[in-house]
Parts: C-alpha cells; sequence; structure tokens
C-alpha cells in the first residue's frame, strides 16, 4: 500500500512545481529515463543526472540539487557534489509496483538559482525473485466412488508475484492412475487447474488418493510450488463383510462356565460409515439346541457359552455366524465355526452286573464263574480306559474277559460256609484320568450249603449222673448234637446204637427222642444193682447224603440213701439183733463190753453209721462209742448194781433222710469163775459164728473193690482220650480212726484237682468221680482258681484232713 501511495505524491508535487514554475516563468524543465533491476544493493549507481543534463556539478551544491518527494523512506538520493543518482534501499519491484507489468518510479529533481526541474524515470526491471504460492498447502476433496470418468474438479490456481513471463506459466500433477489435470487460462497471468476423473474411483481399493499439484514459471530456471490434494473417495455399499480367516476351527473344553468365550470372530467391510459397520448374529438355519447353548454378541463377534457342554452328548458343534453391515441394503456373509468339544474327565466308571447268581455252593471248584461284570466310562481316551480290582483277601478275583470292558468274577480258592457263609464284595471301577475318578459297586455272594460236616456233639464221650429211684418213662439226661451244615443237611435224628452186647440189654431199657435227643428211662435204677453202663447214639443229619456220628455215652447211677443199716453182731439165732455179754462184776472202767457191728448197702453219707445209746439201765455204767459201736464200762461195778442191764442201741446212717436199725445188748454181771467159764464156751461158738461172718465180709469187699477198681481204670482211660482231662485217684485212709472208714479220691480235671471225701464204702458199693458225694476242691498250685464239680447232697458233712 505504500508504494502505491508513491505516486500520488510525487504527480502532486509534480503539478505543484508546473505551478510554481508556471507563476515563475523561469522553470526549466527535462527528462531522463534509467532502468535497473530489483534488489540490487544500497548505493548502487542508477545514473549521472548532472551529467546527462549538462548541468555543472559544481554548482550542483550551490544550487541544492536535490530529488523532491513525499516519501519518509525515498527509493533513491542524489549525491550534490557530482550529481550521481544512486540506490537508497532494495527496491522489491513487487512491492513498488504490484502487478504491474512495467514498473516505472518518477522522480523529481530540483535546482534553484535559478529554479530548474528536471524529471527522471527509473524503470524497475522484473527478476525471477518469487515461487509460484498456492492459496493453501492442502487442498482436500471428496468425491464419490461413485462418479463417472471424466468428471470434473477445479482447484483454486497458484499466484506468483513476479510478472510476465516470471509469473505462472504452466502446472504439472504428479503420476496416478485416476485424475489428469487440464489448465483453464484466463489472461492476465491467471491460469486455473482443474482435475479430471480418467479412471473410475473405488474406495475399498484406494480410500484416499494423495497428489501433488505443481505450479512453474518462467523464470530460467523456472521456480515452482506446490499443493497437495487429498482426495477422499466417498463410500458407497458395494462391499460384504469379509471374514479374516477363512476356517474357524476351536478346541473348547467340555463343562466350561457359562459366559466363556470360545472364540472371536472377526469380518471386516471394505465400505465406510455405517456401510462398513459389522454385526454378527446366528445364522437363520441355527437349531434351537445350539441356540441353548451358543451365543454371539453382535458388536465384537465373541461367541460365548450359554448352556451346558458335555462331551457325552456332542463331540463337534458347527456354528453358522453371519456378518451383516449397516448399509441401506445391508450385505451379508456367512461363516462357519467349527468348535471340537475336548473330552475332560468329569464321569465315573460305571459298573453293571450283567449275570449275576447270588447263591454259590460251597464245594465249587475254583475258576468257577459267580457274575459277568461289564464296565463303562462315557469319557474317551484315558479318560474312559477303565481298570477293575477288587479286595485280594476274599476267595474270589476278577478276570478279563475277551470282549472289552467285561470281567468275569470267578472263585479263586475253595469256599467253606462254615467259615463264612457270605461275601459281600466290592468291586472298584478307576479310570486313567487326571485326576482319575473311580465307583464302587458291592455284591453279596451267598455261599449255599453243601452237605460236607457230619453232626457233632458237644462233648465226647459224655458222661451223665443218674440218680437211683428215676421215676420209668421220664426223661433222665438228653444228648446234643450240633452240625454246622444248614437246613435239612444241619436237621439232626437220634437213635440208640443197639447190637448183640451186653450193654444192649440195659439199652433196651432206654429210649431216645429222636428229634430233641432226651433219653427216657423206661425203668427205674437201682445203684445196689447197676452201678455204672455205656451204650452209643448216633446222630444223622437229612442231608444227601446223609452224615452221622457216633457218641459214648457213660452213665453212672447215683446212690440215694434207701437201704437201712443192718445189724451184724449182735445177732440171734432167730435172727434178731440180740445177743447177751457176761462179763465179771470186778472189771475195771473202760473194759470193752462187746462192739455192734452193722451193715448199709447204701454209699457215702448214705452209708456212714453213726452209734448211739437209745436205751440204758444205768447211764453211769455204759458207755458206746459214736463211730466205732464200742461199748464199754465207764465206772467200776458196786455191790448195789443190777445184775442185768439192757442196753438198746440205734443205729443210723447220714443220709437226708437217714435210716436207722436197732440191737439189744443185754450185760450181765457174773462172778470171776463163772465169767472165765461162760466166756470159754462163748468164744467157741463166736468164733465160728465170727468166721462165717469174716468170710463174708470179706467177699463182699473183693467184689466191691474189683468193681471199683475196674470203674476207676474205665474212668481214666475215657478221660485220658480227652486231651484236656486227666485223673488220679487214689485211697487215703485215717489211721486213727476206727469204725466205718472214710476214704478220699483225688483227680485232675484239666487244670483244676479235685478230692472226694466219704466214709468208707460197704459191702457191694463203689464211688465213682462226679457221684453226688462229699468233694472238696484243692488249690491248684498252678493256677489260684477253684472249681466246684459237684454239688453236695448231705450239708453236714464232715471235711478231713488231707
Amino acid at each position: 500500500m505504500g508504494q502505491r501511495k508513491c505516486y500520488p505524491r510525487a504527480a502532486r508535487g509534480f503539478l505543484f512545481g508546473c505551478v510554481v514554475a508556471v507563476l515563475l516563468w523561469s522553470v526549466v524543465s527535462a527528462e531522463i529515463r534509467y532502468s535497473i533491476s530489483e534488489e540490487v544493493n544500497e548505493g548502487t549507481v542508477v545514473g549521472n543526472i548532472a551529467k546527462d543534463l549538462g548541468i555543472d556539478k559544481n554548482t550542483l551544491k550551490d544550487r541544492r540539487y536535490r530529488i523532491v518527494s513525499g516519501s519518509a523512506d525515498p527509493l533513491f538520493h542524489v549525491n550534490q557534489n557530482d550529481g550521481i543518482l544512486y540506490v537508497s534501499r532494495k527496491i522489491d519491484r513487487e512491492e513498488v509496483c504490484a502487478q504491474s507489468s512495467t514498473c516505472l518510479i518518477n522522480l523529481k529533481t530540483v535546482l534553484e538559482n535559478p529554479l530548474e526541474v528536471h524529471y527522471v524515470e527509473v524503470e524497475v526491471m522484473d527478476i525471477n525473485d518469487h515461487s509460484p504460492i498456492f492459496p493453501e498447502e492442502e487442498k482436500k476433496l471428496d468425491i464419490s466412488e461413485s462418479v463417472l470418468p471424466g468428471a470434473r474438479f477445479q482447484v483454486k490456481p497458484s499466484r506468483d508475484p513476479d510478472s510476465g513471463s516470471f509469473s505462472v506459466q504452466q502446472y504439472r500433477l504428479s503420476p496416478n492412475d485416476h485424475f489428469r489435470l487440464e489448465v483453464k487460462d484466463r489472461g492476465k497471468d491467471v491460469k486455473i487447474p482443474i482435475l479430471v476423473v480418467q479412471k473410475s474411483l473405488d474406495r475399498e481399493a484406494a480410500g484416499s488418493h494423495s497428489l501433488v499439484l505443481t505450479a512453474l514459471d518462467g523464470g530460467k530456471p523456472p521456480k515452482s510450488g506446490n499443493m497437495n490434494i487429498l482426495i477422499n473417495v466417498l463410500d458407497v455399499n458395494d462391499n460384504a463383510p469379509v471374514f479374516t480367516e477363512d476356517v474357524y476351527s476351536v478346541m473348547l473344553n467340555e463343562n466350561v462356565p457359562v459366559g466363556t468365550t470360545v472364540i472371536q470372530v472377526n469380518a471386516t467391510d471394505l465400505d465406510d460409515g455405517l456401510n462398513g459397520e459389522v454385526i454378527y448374529s446366528f445364522s437363520n438355519n441355527m437349531n434351537k439346541n445350539m441356540l441353548n447353548l451358543f451365543d454371539v454378541k453382535p458388536y465384537t463377534g465373541e461367541v460365548t457359552i450359554k448352556g451346558s457342554i458335555d462331551y457325552e452328548e456332542e463331540d463337534q458343534y458347527v456354528v453358522e455366524i453371519e456378518a451383516s453391515d449397516k448399509g441401506p441394503v445391508p450385505l451379508t456373509t456367512e461363516k462357519s465355526v467349527i468348535i471340537k468339544i475336548v473330552d475332560i474327565n468329569d464321569n465315573a466308571p460305571e459298573i453293571e452286573v450283567t449275570s449275576f447268581s447270588s447263591f454259590i455252593p460251597e464245594d465249587s471248584r475254583p475258576g468257577t464263574t459267580v457274575a459277568l461284570i461289564s464296565v463303562n466310562d462315557l469319557d474317551s481316551g484315558l479318560n474312559g480306559k477303565v481298570i477293575c480290582s477288587m479286595d485280594e483277601n476274599v476267595p474270589f478275583m476278577l478276570t478279563p474277559s475277551t470282549k472289552i470292558k467285561m470281567y468275569s468274577l470267578v472263585t479263586k480258592s475253595p469256599l467253606d460256609r462254615e467259615k463264612q457263609s457270605q461275601y459281600d464284595l466290592t468291586i472298584l471301577a478307576k479310570d486313567a484320568g487326571q485326576p482319575p475318578l473311580s465307583s464302587e459297586k458291592t455284591i453279596s455272594v451267598v455261599v449255599s450249603d453243601v452237605n460236607d460236616n457230619s453232626p457233632e456233639f458237644s462233648l465226647s464221650p459224655y458222661t451223665f449222673y443218674v440218680t437211683e429211684g428215676n421215676d420209668p418213662g421220664v426223661s433222665v439226661f438228653s444228648v446234643k448234637a450240633s452240625d454246622r451244615d444248614e437246613n435239612d443237611n444241619a436237621l439232626i435224628s437220634y437213635h440208640i446204637l443197639r447190637n448183640g452186647s451186653k450193654d444192649n440189654k440195659i439199652t433196651s431199657f432206654l429210649s431216645i427222642n429222636s428229634d430233641s435227643g432226651e433219653i427216657l428211662a423206661l425203668k427205674s435204677f437201682d445203684f445196689e444193682t447197676l452201678k455204672t453202663f455205656q451204650f452209643q447214639v448216633v446222630a444223622t443229619d437229612s442231608g444227601v447224603p446223609s452224615l452221622s456220628s457216633n457218641l459214648t455215652v457213660n452213665v453212672f447211677i447215683l446212690d440215694q440213701n434207701d437201704n437201712a443199716p443192718v445189724i451184724l453182731y449182735p445177732v440171734s439165732s432167730n435172727g434178731s439183733a440180740e445177743g447177751v455179754e457176761e462179763i465179771p462184776r470186778n472189771v475195771n472202767a473202760g473194759h470193752l463190753v462187746t462192739k455192734v457191728r452193722a451193715y448199709d448197702a447204701d454209699i457215702g453219707y448214705n452209708g456212714w453209721l453213726l452209734f448211739s445209746l437209745q436205751e440204758v439201765t444205768d447211764h453211769s455204767l455204759f458207755g458206746l462209742d459214736r463211730y466205732t459201736g464200742q461199748i464199754r464200762t465207764l465206772r467200776s461195778f458196786t455191790e448195789t448194781d443190777e445184775a442185768e442191764h439192757k442196753l438198746v442201741i440205734l443205729v443210723k446212717d447220714n443220709g437226708n433222710v437217714s435210716l436207722s436199725a436197732t440191737a439189744t445188748v443185754i450185760v450181765r454181771l457174773v462172778e470171776p469163775k463163772e465169767a472165765f467159764a461162760a466166756s470159754d464156751v462163748k468164744s467157741s461158738a463166736k468164733d465160728d459164728e465170727e468166721n462165717n461172718v469174716t468170710l463174708y465180709l470179706m467177699i463182699t469187699l473183693g467184689s466191691v473193690s474189683l468193681l471199683f477198681v475196674i470203674s476207676i481204670i474205665v474212668l481214666i482211660a475215657m478221660q485220658c482220650s480227652k486231651s484236656t482231662t486227666d485223673y488220679t485217684s487214689k485211697y487215703l485212709q485215717e489211721t486213727n480212726y476206727d469204725g466205718t472208714l472214710c476214704h478220699s479220691i483225688q483227680y485232675r480235671s484239666g487244670d483244676k484237682r479235685y478230692m472226694l471225701v466219704g466214709p468208707r464204702m460197704s459191702i457191694g458199693s463203689t464211688i465213682v468221680p462226679g457221684s453226688n458225694a462229699n468233694t472238696l476242691v484243692l488249690p491248684d498250685r498252678r493256677k489260684t482258681s477253684e472249681v466246684r464239680l459237684t454239688e453236695t447232697y448231705n450239708e453236714h458233712q464232715p471235711v478231713y484232713p488231707k
């Protein structure tokens, strides 16, 4: 703007000078023209005005030669000493003359005294000091991809401050396939560039195009200016979404939690905006079952778990997914996603008993099949591989079958129902998964009975004690056998073995209940007639074939107090227990008058006799030994004592209900001579009588002793046959006892020792261990325990020291 104002001021100065010249009439005018290039340095000589005007340079200073200019910063100045015109500062032609094709600067020089005005024109020559400049460094154009070739798009032209040939002369467009450049010349150095589409655009192939438009001026070398043209190709929904993967396949563990991401699919749409926004969904041909299992997120393409995934139901799923854009007319693409389910060990093995015999005979041979076991695991691979096992401490085992996953349960060793009648077999099935899963199944195998056991008696032999005088037809004892078999094999019947032996006569008086084993005596036993006998009982089961066992039964008859004492002395000729004893009157105290002898067929306390004076004329004269039956004088006789005395002796046993007998002894007092004579006669008769009695006693005692020894030997033999019983016996005789002798029997049963104490046996009597005689318990020196063997019948029995 400053350069443009320069000329009006010069013109006004020029007009003013003309007016002054006209008024003064003495003004002289002249015009000189110079030319310089712009951008010359300060001080550059433009021309010698004084010389060119013919003015004496020596007068220039006095005449105040100068350039009249209204500008505070003049472009030129003149030297008053030599009249040469100099450049005051650099001159920019485009600044001074703007767009003028010719740039002339008019200078007015003045001389005074006389006044002279001279005009000087300085033409500033243009140089190519400016490059073309575009209004924008970057131009953005939006062009739809649907435009046809030939479409034209005008671009703002470039400006070059230089003029003429140094202005913009041409445009160039960077090489490309889709656009070409046309230039429209409007004159006055204005050329407009136009972009012309020469090839169809495809936004999906190239969403934008970057071009460089270059403007060149006419300088040599030419200067240029560039503008970047960014062409944004506007989208048209002409592309369907495309999935990034050709095949989608994923491995998925079964039983994953709901919400787990299975896979994320991704589809891209080359279109832009809504045309390129992709949403995902399942295909319409998906079945409902799969829709209940899977879900897809519409904006991310994540396929997630919606239901329970079970490998055993389905090992693979094919999910159809659609990708659609949001264009006005949406375009859709489908893709299959293959989901392979990976089996995990989530199923325990299943055990099934396909064939089972709940009862197996105990005589089954090893290898007998009891059951067929099948195992199944719904898992696959190692997870479905099952191994079966069971406890080894049973007589059964599992053997693999030829068929896969089949086992046979067979017997491993012989069975014995009597040892164990039932087996609860636990079969363990374990798979090979990690961690392994297992299951158990218990089956009960009942061992059925086979008649392989004979009846067994609890004791062998049996020993029974029967009291004499039993009631006929009443049970006296019973035997009991057991059979370890069961049902009919254990149903036992009893009978007595009868043969031609001596005991067969006795067993004819016995009867046995075949079901209960109770034995009845058909007659009453008499101890004095039969003291012991033996027979055999046979126990037979009901199995097929039946088995039997024999039992030896030893029966001992126990004595009852059923015999009254028998007086052996004194005995009269008519058989009554009466006798007469004559003694001298002069005998001293303690004289043995006589001895009453008695016998009791019973034994033990029942045969233990005691003597007492039932009747006596004078208690001060005679005394009776309670145990021996001896009658002795208690004092000497006097003259006042009567000559004859009657003594009634009571003899009774020690039974619970004692029995007794009486003997009468008449004691006559005679003078010494008569006594001696009578004594000789009496002694002779008495010796014969005593000799007979002694013979009978010896025979009886020998018989009883022999029977007793035989009984003891039989008893010892029976007890020795048993491993736990040992009998020893011996007789102990009280040496200081003068009467009915006592005896004792010691014996041992197992770890215990016993002693039976009782009166000495009378004729025909015997005693055996276990009888109801008196029993003492002897402490065992090996053990402190004591056992009482039998029940005591007589509560008031004497116990003699051993």
